[in-house]
């Protein structure tokens, strides 16, 4: 294997995390502790992010493969790479706003930037081997840094239920990536799909096959696989919970589009069994388990898994237009839910951080912004029309309306009639209650950037709807149609 000009700059936005955390290694080692300090690392982090995401504008054009076949970069990874930087930007700029609930250390930045790292990878993983080491490199510093806030037990506790679910479904993963090596004779997503065309499926490439989509459900909080998600989500520090709801869900749900589409396209009747299978039990446990929770993080993570099943629905289309709509839904997913988490970090009482429901009751008295804010994003996460939320339903159920799946596309709709109950909750609390107890004042301030950022996006999709879904459409091409 040779190591070629094409190799570095395929493989730029990596090395420049590779890079600024070497840097971060030695400021961690020999630089003294202080507030200086800590504004260096995150300095460094920030920078880190924007020159990844800056790198992705350099990368070759067309598809390419480098390390024998390894790692593959073509628009449609490259895209979604760059939706993983910016969700990574927007989690350490949440941190860097002074709401790091004692976690805002050199460690919590260089882990995350690792697992950052991880998550670039398994994006363009062509292989199963390669998809197992990123896999692995993006789960193990996140183990850590959702039991980092050492003096809360709930962090210790979320952080240890992670890790051993974690493990079992690293382990179910790593069974089945065994059975499809066993079967096909080969660990590359290429040469995996080529033994599909020769012959009958059989019954142990399926079994392979049922492991390595329930070891990667696991990794977006898709139910029967979802039962990590609420307590790790509540006990985590809210900066850990933040990452955890937006970033490892778009390289999980990439990884899976390449699986599918790219590895097992001989065997799509099989696959898009198990998929539309996720994707109904995650749109209704995601629906309904949200109804009756009482902390908002734990609604959020019900709500999480009620999106993946929405994404599983495009993806379970097994076609071009299905792809394409899950680009658009975890387009609009990841501004969604770095605005929502914007607005939680900054609710405090007495200088102490508030995660209830029932928190929010007269928030628009007191926060008029972000009050106003979070109702524009509870109504995206409803569908109302025209934000960014309708829009990104719209596609996946119509994908799965043109593929034939019309009952699948009924129930995503009549759940999200359902999931409209605890969305409009909210917004009731916020402008037809009054507050017990109201917040702090000037919590409006902090996380401006993310909060703003995410409102534009939400607010004004509707204008590039078009040129967005062009441009998804042709950097989904590549991937095979099977519908």
């Amino acid at each position: 294997m040779d190591f070629s000009s094409l190799t570095f700059l395929a493989a730029l936005p990596e090395f420049i995390l590779i890079f600024f955390a070497l840097i971060l290694v030695l400021v961690a080692a020999f630089a003294r502790q202080s507030d200086g300090h800590m504004k260096t690392v995150r300095t460094i982090s920030l920078v880190g992010y924007a020159a990844g995401f800056a790198a992705l504008f350099l990368l070759p054009q067309g598809a390419t493969e480098i390390f024998n076949g390894m790692f593959r970069i073509d628009g449609l990874t490259a895209y979604m790479k760059g939706l993983v930087l910016l969700g990574g930007f927007f989690a350490c700029w949440l941190v860097s706003d002074g709401w790091g609930e004692g976690i805002d250390r050199a460690e919590f930045h260089l882990l995350v930037l690792m697992a950052i790292l991880g998550m670039l990878l398994m994006i363009s993983a062509n292989d199963l081997i390669s998809l197992y080491m990123a896999l692995e490199l993006q789960s193990l510093p996140l183990y850590v840094v959702a039991a980092m806030r050492t003096g809360s037990l709930k962090s210790s506790e979320a952080g240890l239920k992670y890790f051993l679910l974690g493990a079992l479904s690293s382990g179910m993963l790593l069974y089945g990536a065994s059975m499809v090596y066993g079967f096909s004779g080969s660990t590359g997503f290429t040469e995996i799909a080529a033994s599909l065309t020769t012959g009958d499926i059989s019954v142990g490439m399926t079994v392979g096959m049922v492991f390595l989509l329930s070891g990667l459900a696991f990794k977006i909080s898709a139910a029967p696989f979802h039962m990590w998600t609420p307590d790790v989500y509540e006990g985590a520090p809210t900066p850990v919970t933040a990452l955890f709801a937006i970033v490892p869900k778009v390289a999980s749900i990439t990884l899976m589009l390449s699986v599918t589409y790219n590895a097992l396209g001989g065997m799509a009747m099989q696959w898009q069994q198990i998929l539309i299978a996720l994707s109904v039990i995650s749109m209704i446990v995601g629906a309904t388990g949200a109804i009756m929770q009482q902390n908002i993080k734990r609604m959020l993570a019900y709500s999480s898994i009620a999106h993946m099943g929405y994404a599983l629905a495009g993806l379970a289309s097994g076609s071009i237009e299905g792809a394409t709509s899950v680009v658009i839904y975890m387009t609009t997913y990841v501004f969604m839910g770095a605005g929502s988490f914007a607005i939680i970090m900054s609710m405090r009482r007495d200088g102490a951080p508030v995660e209830r429901i029932s928190d929010l009751s007269g928030l628009s008295s007191t926060h008029p912004i972000q009050a106003a804010g979070m109702m524009v994003i509870m109504f995206s996460m409803a569908g109302i029309p025209p934000l960014a939320g309708f829009f990104a339903k719209w596609y996946v159920f119509l994908a799965a309306v043109d593929a034939g799946l019309v009952p699948l596309a009924i129930i995503g709709v009549l759940t999200s009639v359902i999931g409209a109950f605890y969305y409009l909750r909210i917004i009731r609390l916020m402008y037809f209650q009054e507050a017990d107890a109201p917040l702090d004042k000037g919590g409006e301030r902090n996380n401006r950037l993310v909060l703003f950022a995410s409102l534009a996006v939400i607010l004004l999709f509707f204008l590039f709807i078009g040129p967005v879904h062009d441009h998804a459409s042709s950097i989904s091409g590549a991937l095979a149609s099977f519908s």
